[in-house]
């Protein structure tokens, strides 16, 4: 391609605040473009919707980051873990993914997710039984944070003496906005990660409960169990991807509608169309930004652009999420959509396990707020909000205004 990269500015609050308008442009420019990401590495973005569903089960679009030329993208891994951090099952390919999926699934069953709807409703209330009195609040801080992560920790087994540790490390493995990483906090963070990890399952073997991570130390495929590595990154796969997108779901679904009144007034209006709202949320202004990474085993074909081996091919989501060839009217928050099949939760082999889950934290947290906490209102101008910078996206904090005292449960 002719073109020069475009600079995603992800050092520019404006940006980070409002990347769609630089989307866009690069979508018009072409369904392949070529753009530098955070830290200096270069990609080849697919902006556009039919070619994102093609690229993400392309047989040669590779999902483990060792298969990237750019020895960059393994030195923001932190350096005594280049094995099992870059190869969660987020990261692998068949036949290794095909297994610990499968092994996964068998623990992941209706038994540990269909029934957690009571208990979700149970923590939400009594979040918001804290803030309500109040009339305002930070409600990523007080509500779409703790929720998800009461949810998981509760899910695996993890002790609630815990949780208040295992967010920081979180927030320095993959929530850093420096740029060159700080490689000191990045390698700190994940050896505390892993012991913790490791004692973890340690206890679950000895007093095995009635939790996520008792089930996979006993997971058998073939008669083969999950190694210890392998037990480390899937635990540390699901602890993680299992509450930071769900914030930001939540933080941004909320986000819309207050910039958004007549979508906020259509929702409370009619309850039913949540779980439509949901999707529109995830379609609009998802949790992943600008997408999903993979990496060029051979020289590869993409919409009439051609890529070489090694490359790191962003299937840009968020992008292709708004490609008015297959959304009409894309840039519009509309509830009521129809026929919303979004790449936010990926697509293919590598579809989001937790989806379901994602999604009946959303739809019960917002549901519950909406009932909740009347004449909900933004506490700052929109253009005041701070939003997450780098890959995952979402407000920072989210500080609103509502009638105190007035609650129905």
């Amino acid at each position: 391609m002719s073109q020069q990269p475009v600079l995603l500015p992800y050092a520019d609050p404006a940006f980070v605040a409002d990347p769609f308008p630089l989307y866009r442009q690069l979508r018009e420019d072409g369904p392949v473009r070529r753009a530098v990401l955070a830290g200096g590495v270069e990609a080849w973005v697919v902006t556009r919707y039919e070619d994102g569903l093609l690229a993400l089960s392309h047989p040669q679009l590779s999902s483990d980051a060792r298969d990237a030329s750019d020895p960059r993208i393994i030195e923001r891994v932190p350096a005594d873990d280049r094995g099992s951090m870059l190869h969660t099952m987020l990261r692998m390919n068949p036949p290794d993914h095909t297994r610990l999926r499968r092994l996964v699934s068998k623990a992941f069953t209706a038994h540990h997710v269909a029934g957690l709807g009571p208990r979700i409703q149970e923590i939400a209330d009594r979040l918001l039984d804290e803030i309500v009195p109040t009339g305002r609040a930070d409600l990523v801080e007080s509500y779409a944070l703790p929720l998800p992560v009461t949810v998981i920790s509760e899910l695996l087994g993890v002790a609630v003496t815990d949780r208040h540790d295992f967010q920081r490390w979180t927030d320095d493995l993959i929530l850093q906005g420096s740029e060159p990483p700080d490689r000191a906090r990045l390698d700190g963070a994940w050896r505390q990660m892993s012991a913790y990890l490791a004692g973890l399952l340690e206890a679950k073997r000895a007093h095995p409960g009635d939790d996520l991570l008792s089930a996979l130390i006993v997971a058998r495929d073939e008669e083969r169990r999950l190694d210890e590595d392998e037990l480390i990154s899937m635990a540390f796969l699901l602890l993680v991807a299992g509450y930071v997108t769900t914030v930001n779901l939540i933080g941004s679904g909320i986000a819309a509608l207050l910039a958004h009144p007549d979508q906020l007034r259509m929702l409370r209006d009619d309850p039913s169309l949540l779980p439509g709202a949901i999707e529109e949320f995830l379609r609009y202004d998802g949790p992943v930004s600008p997408g999903i990474a993979r990496f060029a085993r051979e020289d590869v074909t993409i919409a009439g652009v051609d890529i070489p081996r090694g490359a790191t091919v962003l299937v840009a989501s968020a992008i292709a999420d708004r490609d008015p060839e297959h959304f009409p009217d894309p840039d519009r928050l509309d509830i009521t959509r129809r026929d919303n099949a979004h790449l936010a939760f990926g697509h293919g082999i590598h579809y989001c396990l937790g989806a379901p889950l994602a999604r009946l934290e959303g739809r019960i947290a917002i549901a519950t707020v909406l009932r909740r906490l009347p004449r909900l209102a933004l506490a700052v101008p929109p253009e005041e909000l701070r939003w997450r910078p780098g890959g995952l996206r979402g407000p920072e904090h989210l500080p609103v205004t509502f009638t105190a005292g007035a609650s129905d449960r």
